[in-house]
């Protein structure tokens, strides 16, 4: 049993082996093409934090795949009222195939995996955001070709996103360019240091860039530093003029929602670099390879 937790949690043959599942699964999808390996599975997602893409995304794929869901929200469960995680766990896993959470503190999750008889999705932490960098490279895949040996700039706050992309450019081999103001910079990890390049200046970290991204500026859960953010991010907007800085063929992506005019123009995210529709929907895809290959292992077919 498999849990995916972190994106390092997965080796590179792994991801690899999901990459080309998400393409056969994308495929099946856009032709009509049944396919229900999961038929009588269960998924139960368990939302401290709100959603849309996340729960869209996992319910729609479960039942692509011929499976069920169960939506746990902590306002309509034993959790809102301070029941332990790991009693959670003991219950729940007893009576479903699988478990995607979208929470606070890592450790949260970490600590119902420990106490889980069933594969665990972390939907999203304050530290990492696995699923949306899984959709984020196949997205690249799609559009350029392997992503290996590229630049990735990250414009923006230093959060649980850009914290990700440091663990993939370590496990795929491509370097990670982080611009992000005094206060808020990025401390890579011992192992994901050597891939990853801290700049000041945003224009500086997207030149020559293959793909620049971003994120909003205020994350939930920092709701209330929200003006003091706004203020040290101003010149961190992604602009027209930084992605004519970047690789001919750069491509755009945030993972949304999207504040236009803060950490983006209207003009870059409805632009002709921008794949961030694409990106969206591709998590539909990419997490049915991931709950197909967590319940299933590998599947040639």
């Amino acid at each position: 049993m498999k849990h995916f937790l972190r994106f390092q949690d997965f080796s590179r043959e792994e991801f690899e082996h999901l990459f080309e599942r998400t393409r056969i699964l994308k495929y099946r999808f856009k032709n009509y093409i049944p396919y229900q390996p999961l038929v009588d599975r269960m998924l139960a997602m368990v939302f401290e934090k709100s959603s849309t893409r996340t729960r869209v995304s996992f319910e729609a794929g479960i039942h692509q795949l011929g499976g069920s869901s169960i939506v746990l929200n902590t306002a309509e469960s034993q959790l809102g009222r301070g029941e332990p995680i790991e009693d959670v766990a003991r219950i729940i896993t007893r009576m479903v195939d699988i478990v995607m959470i979208r929470t606070f503190d890592q450790a949260i999750i970490e600590r119902f995996a420990a106490n889980s008889r069933v594969p665990v999705i972390n939907g999203l932490t304050n530290q990492y955001h696995p699923c949306q960098i899984l959709a984020d490279i196949y997205t690249y895949i799609e559009h350029r070709g392997g992503i290996a040996g590229k630049t990735i700039a990250w414009i923006g706050d230093a959060n649980n996103m850009c914290a990700t992309w440091a663990e993939a450019a370590r496990i795929f081999a491509f370097k990670l360019n982080v611009a992000s103001p005094q206060g808020y910079k990025f401390v890579p990890g011992e192992k994901e240091a050597p891939h990853v390049a801290l700049f000041d200046d945003p224009m500086q970290a997207a030149a020559g860039a293959d793909l620049v991204t971003t994120d909003v500026w205020t994350s939930m859960g920092y709701e209330a530093e929200n003006a003091a953010r706004l203020k040290a991010f101003a010149g961190y907007i992604v602009t027209e003029a930084m992605m004519k800085a970047a690789g001919k063929d750069a491509l755009f992506m945030h993972c949304l929602p999207a504040h236009r005019g803060e950490e983006v123009t209207h003009e870059v995210l409805e632009g002709p670099q921008s794949v961030v529709w694409d990106e969206a929907e591709n998590r539909l895809h990419v997490q049915k390879a991931l709950m197909e290959y967590l319940l299933l292992g590998k599947i040639n077919s």
